[in-house]
């Protein structure tokens, strides 16, 4: 080990490994929702096979089976973001947006002089 001025650890300290429960929760979300699409992509194929063949109850089951793939691949996208948030990778948009225009903290910028600050002179 090294003396001197400036000698010390060069870690920190560990930091004990915690569970992460919502992280946990928000992936067994997105793998329900990724298996309800792929189930219901299946029933809108198979609606839309019985459809072609004449079968008319069939186009509203596979309208309702396109519809509901849809939303759930919306929502296993949103879980997704939701994770990438409780795993810390990206940040909320409230907490790195600066202040909106609209506050009253905010002031509106000086108009820039054209030719900057030489032309200034």
């Amino acid at each position: 080990m090294a003396t001197g001025k400036r000698a010390g650890a060069r870690k920190g300290a560990k930091q004990k490994a915690s569970f992460n429960r919502p992280a946990l929760l928000f992936a067994l979300a997105i793998t329900g929702c990724l298996v309800a699409w792929g189930y219901l992509v299946y029933l809108a194929i198979d609606f839309g096979t019985t459809a072609r063949a004449g079968e008319q109850g069939a186009w509203a089951f596979l309208v309702l089976s396109s519809l509901g793939a849809v939303a759930c691949l919306f929502a296993g996208l949103l879980f997704v973001s939701r994770l990438l948030r409780a795993l810390g990778i990206t940040s909320d948009p409230e907490e790195s947006s600066p202040a909106a225009p609209s506050s009253p903290a905010a002031s509106p910028a000086a108009p820039r002089s054209p030719g900057g600050r030489r032309a200034a002179r």
